[in-house]
């Protein structure tokens, strides 16, 4: 029997459950997503084009004297102070009068009056397998961590962050030696998400969802991935500081520095030799690739991005960075 589902979420990703959500018949009384960017967001333009109740907030709680705590998922856990839910959405929400909340890579914080405040309570989407890498930096550190096997996770949240019962599980993806936190989202959980997404929701109306509490033994949890995550330290082996380069790969970018401009390095990977140069050094370029030395090998970099300018070829002339500079 179709329900009536509030979707939370945005990008191609959110757009995409929005339309195995629809495919199913199921009614999507209401589409939240972020406010308005520099460029359109998909599910907010599908919502649109489909004439579909559409909100836009930038969060859904204020500090109050409640103690609430916030909704598991992407956007992490709460500050510590106290929240409550804030009332005008809250009255908005349950206006939809929706039997479930499906939240697609949700990065705000949502009240629990919201995450179970439908009679078919809420199903969220995390980019790892619970109860590992928990938190909203789970795909960069996967990469980081140097973990060798993803997937993903469909799991009812609760009032901690990412620890609500497991609805569904798909695994099976490996983590290659050149992957970064982009192409491991985009070309191996995208897809895979949005299918266990749909299994999820379709297993829920049909009265056969399981939930699995996850085995807090083997729980790992991470914060999220600042500059102080993002700096490199040079005296760390090749390989970590590759891990590192690849998972900060998109964003933020890991860097060093070069003349006190931040100088972020992308489409990194493991290079041999040539490393007995201080490390951070630029020790030359191979297939249009800039190597720096590093403690065990070198890291061969095909893009970087100098201070606040757009990323460019590592070794093209107007990067200005040539073979014996060094990253601080």
């Amino acid at each position: 029997m179709p329900m009536r589902i509030a979707l939370f979420g945005q990008a191609a990703f959110g757009r995409d459950v929005l339309l195995r959500l629809l495919s199913a018949s199921h009614d999507v009384v209401g589409v939240y997503v972020p406010p308005e960017g520099g460029r359109p967001d998909p599910l907010a333009s599908e919502a649109e084009q489909r004439d579909l109740p559409l909100f836009r907030h930038r969060r859904f709680r204020r500090r109050g004297s409640s103690g609430l705590a916030g909704a598991s998922g992407p956007g992490g856990p709460p500050s510590g102070r106290d929240w409550e839910a804030i009332p005008e959405i809250l009255d908005e929400f349950r206006g939809l009068g929706a039997d479930l909340n499906v939240l697609a890579f949700v990065t705000a914080i949502l009240p629990p009056e919201i995450v179970a405040g439908t009679p078919r309570g809420s199903l969220c989407f995390h980019p790892s397998l619970l109860p590992r890498f928990r938190g909203g930096a789970a795909l960069a550190w996967q990469i980081i961590l140097g973990e060798t096997e993803s997937g993903v996770t469909i799991f009812e949240p609760d009032a901690g962050v990412d620890t609500g019962p497991i609805v569904v599980q798909r695994g099976g993806v490996t983590i290659g030696e050149r992957e970064t936190a982009g192409s491991l989202y985009f070309d191996h959980l995208y897809a895979l998400g949005v299918e266990a997404m749909a299994e999820a929701v379709a297993d829920l109306d049909a009265g056969r969802a399981r939930r699995e509490p996850q085995d807090e033994s083997r729980a790992t949890a991470q914060g999220l991935i600042g500059e102080p995550e993002a700096r490199i330290d040079w005296s760390r082996p090749a390989a970590e500081v590759d891990r590192q380069v690849r998972g900060c790969d998109p964003q933020p970018g890991a860097f060093g520095l070069w003349k006190g401009e931040k100088v972020r390095l992308f489409d990194g990977s493991l290079a041999s030799g040539e490393d007995a140069s201080t490390p951070g050094t630029i020790v030359g370029v191979r297939d249009g690739k800039l190597l720096i030395a590093a403690v065990g090998g070198c890291i061969a970099v095909g893009r970087v991005r100098v201070g606040g300018g757009k990323k460019v070829p590592a070794a093209g002339a107007d990067v200005g960075i040539g073979v014996g500079e060094r990253l601080d």
